[in-house]
């Protein structure tokens, strides 16, 4: 759940994750690490790691809308073994039975055939989707040429009922382990439109982004906190999609928003608008967000820096990293790159934190 923005890549281009090598990944590493699988035609079996809510169909398929493939989204925990290898069907001419496969599977190139939760299905199953995974047919069907494979399950340690996957299968496929970010899933909300005060939230208390430790059964993951900024926003309590725990440390932040700053009073005037940075930590990580989430030129960017960086330059780089992806994803960067040419004031405050710029 947690999809970010691809840039356009020349022909011949790899496009290679950034920072950690190898099979755990990011959310937005493992974007692009399945954008340059389909680039290079690579159709190799893939398989998602990861906990539950973390975002692995929901990158599976913001990558295949990028790419412009269908993603035929397969369950063969919900199928019987005649569901997914076929019926049988005479050949009288011929004198034998032939297999009529199913509809659901995909007859056309260009799309990813997508087997999510492959290990919630019972070892028959998994043993009829092996065909598809080593051999790409089963019974009398075949994978066309073209078509991806991937699947995801979750783990056992994540307290998911699923099965071993036999060492022979997982041998034949490509393992990603996704794990959770909170710079990826804040990026992804603010575009989502997923309320200021979910995300200033999670700034604070990062560990609640993805928790299963409480004994309910809603619990916070970036998938329930998206649901969560849909009850928010609608005006009733949050409790129901991220747990009681979660959502009472929620309600006791709203407070502190209720006694933000003028937000607009800076955006407005910046360090002229006379008032002063909070002390309080949670204070701050409120009023930082509020302004990169309001900010909607770039001169409301420039006093929000420079208001911040009057005060407190640590504070004033978060914001940045904040405010900048907005800029830049609404085309404002070239322009707030050309404000520092006539305000010598932000150009000195961002000369030390060039790497936002970049």
């Amino acid at each position: 759940m947690f999809p970010l923005t691809r840039g356009v890549l020349p022909y011949g281009e790899v496009r290679v994750p950034t920072g950690r090598l190898g099979s755990r990944m990011k959310p937005s590493e493992l974007q692009d690490t399945l954008h340059t699988l389909i680039d290079r035609r690579l159709l190799l079996t893939v398989m998602l790691w990861g906990k539950p809510g973390i975002g692995k169909s929901a990158i599976v398929h913001q990558v295949a809308r990028t790419q412009g493939l269908q993603v035929v989204d397969t369950r063969i925990s919900q199928l019987a073994p005649t569901d997914l290898r076929g019926l049988p069907v005479p050949d009288l001419e011929r004198g034998v039975a032939r297999w009529l496969a199913p509809q659901f599977l995909p007859r056309e190139q260009n799309c990813i055939l997508f087997l999510d939760e492959l290990n919630l299905a019972p070892p028959v199953m998994q043993g009829i989707a092996q065909q598809l995974i080593l051999d790409r047919r089963v019974g009398d069907y075949e994978v066309p040429e073209g078509v991806f494979i991937w699947a995801a399950g979750n783990r056992k340690e994540d307290r998911a009922a699923v099965f071993d996957m036999t060492r022979p299968v997982a041998n034949r496929m490509i393992h990603y382990h996704l794990e959770e970010q909170l710079d990826d899933f804040r990026a992804y909300a603010m575009r989502a439109a997923v309320p200021e005060q979910i995300i200033a939230f999670l700034g604070y208390r990062p560990a609640l982004l993805h928790d299963m430790s409480g004994p309910g059964l809603a619990f916070p993951s970036p998938r329930s906190w998206e649901m969560a900024g849909q009850l928010h926003a609608a005006g009733l309590p949050v409790g129901a999609a991220v747990g009681e725990g979660a959502a009472g440390e929620f309600e006791s932040f709203l407070r502190v928003y209720g006694h933000l700053p003028d937000a607009a009073l800076i955006l407005a005037r910046g360090a002229a608008s006379g008032i002063p940075f909070p002390r309080a930590s949670d204070e701050r990580w409120a009023i930082t967000t509020a302004l990169a989430l309001r900010t909607r030129t770039p001169e409301e960017a420039g006093n929000a820096l420079k208001w911040i960086g009057a005060a407190h330059l640590e504070w004033m780089q978060l914001t940045a990293s904040l405010i900048m992806p907005r800029l830049r994803a609404e085309g404002l960067l070239t322009a707030f790159a050309l404000l520092l040419t006539t305000d010598s004031a932000l150009e000195q405050l961002m000369d030390q934190y060039t790497d936002v710029l970049s």
